[in-house]
């Protein structure tokens, strides 16, 4: 096994920051490149204290356009702009993100990048194909959720090619030195002939995914979305079972319907987050989740995990 993807939740809070608890968002990070997904208030200091640096972020995913998850980005635009940056960001949301996030770029003034505001297709986008230095079977999908205004909640999946084979590779007389090559994805041009990554690699291994789910209630498309995922960290706003009603009506989940929505999609393991303020100590209502979904654990500001490949 080796380290591919590592994921830090910054943030646990839901509606505004508390002394001891940061608004919801993470960090994922691949082989030097990174998303940021959420960015309320204070995350840049949220970062600081978990040990990650915001300035090279590629990405920005926001997932709807509720203060608690934007409101942090003017501030961080103006400290890459001090920072000297010049790499374009990304930045992507649901429908509306350039009319949301006009107010946002007024106050945060000159920048020294470029920013792209993209709304991700339904099939995903392949990161590689935007931003050099993503591995190429890297994907970043977006799915609507159920909130009180649009929302999305997010996938990353970063598949695995198939086992390169040298003795096809000598037999098709491709030299040792584009191996590496095939083995990103990537045709090669040989006497005239084209070789394609899929003549010299077995079939493709089994991958990882992470699923952020934003701020919603449970719903088919997250079912489906975090179907298999290594890892989901899901919104679980409200604490006890007799809020299960309350949190729908308000477009959140509570710790059960978390559970749930992990034990239908299959994942591996569930981090919960985006706490209520009211909730003082999550641990206390951990066994709602844990009754119906074993592999689940209460986020806190900071966790840290390596999702790798296995063997």
């Amino acid at each position: 096994m080796f380290t591919i993807i590592d994921i830090t939740l910054l943030g646990t809070s839901a509606l505004y920051p508390l002394p001891n608890r940061a608004l919801t968002s993470v960090f994922l990070s691949c082989e030097g490149h990174s998303i940021l997904f959420d960015c309320g208030e204070g995350t840049q200091t949220a970062a600081r204290r978990a040990g990650v640096s915001l300035m090279k972020t590629d990405i920005i995913a926001i997932t709807h356009y509720h203060g608690d998850h934007i409101f942090g980005i003017p501030g961080l635009l103006q400290t890459m702009t001090s920072m000297n940056r010049t790499d374009k960001l990304y930045i992507t949301g649901p429908e509306g993100l350039c009319d949301s996030l006009e107010p946002i770029f007024k106050l945060a003034g000159d920048l020294s990048f470029e920013v792209e505001l993209t709304e991700i297709p339904c099939e995903g986008v392949m990161l590689a194909e935007k931003i050099q230095g993503w591995p190429y079977e890297s994907k970043l999908s977006a799915f609507r959720t159920k909130h009180r205004i649009i929302s999305q909640g997010y996938s990353f999946i970063l598949g695995r090619a198939g086992k390169f084979m040298p003795d096809k590779a000598k037999e098709l007389g491709i030299p040792v030195q584009l191996w590496k090559v095939l083995q990103r994805g990537e045709n090669v041009q040989i006497d005239g002939r084209t070789i394609k990554p899929e003549q010299v690699l077995g079939e493709a291994r089994k991958g990882l995914k992470f699923v952020f789910t934003g701020d919603t209630t449970e719903c088919d498309n997250l079912i489906e979305a975090a179907r298999d995922a290594d890892l989901m960290i899901s919104e679980a706003t409200f604490g006890e079972k007799e809020q299960a009603q309350f949190a729908i009506e308000r477009g959140h989940m509570n710790f059960s319907h978390a559970a749930d929505a992990a034990k239908n999609a299959g994942v591996k393991r569930l981090w919960l987050a985006h706490y209520s303020p009211r909730i003082e100590d999550p641990l206390q209502y951990l066994h709602n989740a844990a009754e119906i979904f074993a592999e689940t654990s209460c986020g806190y500001d900071g966790m840290k995990i390596t999702l790798t490949f296995e063997n």
